[in-house]
């Protein structure tokens, strides 16, 4: 069998409150293959943004195992998280967290750069993705000279550049209107058929669920099948 992309072992994430404890996450098991699209469903304040934090490394998991790539994510320093997160994982979130300062081009070169990739090597590799998304044009524009639409675009192309093992997805066209959203997301999924990257989408929108290979819902701290849905 495939060894998985990631793999949640009895995840477990608590907080303080006061005097108590909230027990966000209750023991969450999950396998994410190569290629795989898998979306995490759930109402609000269910925990599924903290769980995909946690299978990014962004936060340690109080309980439990979190391996990407075989590699472990918990109980590591922070520089280790890091590293394994430039790597090995993308990220595209509902609001695109491009740096201002910099071109559409440097900012979806950055992961490139920040493994020490020549700039000149990693700005080609990124007009070349950037043109996939439809942004050829737009290389030297900074963020606040594009559109929402072709910011998330350029998230996108950032998130996949460096050819991740694992992309992980909160909400990615939630600040979109139902057009660009559309093409936000086709694009992504093409890019994971492309790329064979396994993709697993947070989202409240029944028809992104469905276009995934599974839904699962995020219930109680605990993670289920979403027939539901």
């Amino acid at each position: 069998m495939t060894e998985a992309v990631l793999e949640c072992r009895e995840v477990v994430r608590e907080f303080r409150e006061g005097r108590s404890t909230l027990r966000v996450l209750r023991g969450v098991d999950l396998a994410v293959q190569p290629a795989e699209r898998l979306a995490i469903v759930g109402a609000s304040g269910s925990g599924k943004t903290t769980l995909l934090q946690i299978m990014g490394g962004l936060d340690e998991p109080t309980g439990g195992e979190v391996y990407v790539h075989g590699e472990p994510m918990h109980g590591t320093s922070e520089a280790a998280r890091g590293a394994l997160r430039n790597r090995y994982i993308g990220f595209v979130y509902q609001f695109h967290h491009l740096l201002p300062e910099f071109t559409a081009e440097e900012n979806v070169a950055m992961p490139l750069l920040i493994r020490r990739m020549p700039k000149p090597e990693a700005l080609e590799r990124a007009r070349e993705l950037l043109g996939r998304v439809g942004l050829g044009e737009r290389l030297a524009h900074k963020p606040g000279e594009l559109s929402g639409g072709e910011r998330q675009r350029a998230a996108v192309a950032r998130a996949l550049l460096a050819r991740p093992q694992l992309v992980l997805a909160d909400e990615p066209t939630g600040n979109l209107d139902a057009g660009n959203g559309e093409h936000v997301l086709g694009l992504m999924l093409e890019l994971n058929r492309e790329m064979r990257t396994g993709l697993i989408v947070v989202t409240h929108d029944r028809s992104i669920a469905a276009r995934m290979d599974r839904v699962l819902v995020l219930e109680e701290g605990v993670l289920g099948p979403g027939d539901r849905f």
